[in-house]
């Protein structure tokens, strides 16, 4: 179980590095510059897929940290 944690969380690091970065949207928000962060953009591509990916992996590292804290 502790193999499939660790192997599930090298490959959510990955993936969440490969994504494009938002950060100089989020510096501008928190800077009060104008910024069109949370607008409706569509991910499309291999964006989508990278998104769809993390939030698999995310959600399975979650469902086992829960299960093997029993």
């Amino acid at each position: 179980m502790k193999v499939f944690l660790l192997v599930i969380s090298i490959l959510l690091i990955i993936i969440v590095l490969l994504q494009s970065g938002k950060s100089g949207d989020a510096a501008k928000i928190l800077s009060g510059g104008n910024s069109d962060l949370f607008s409706k953009r569509k991910e499309r591509g291999t964006e989508l897929a990278l998104t769809r990916i993390t939030f698999v992996l995310g959600i399975t590292f979650f469902i086992i940290c829960l299960v093997s804290s029993f």
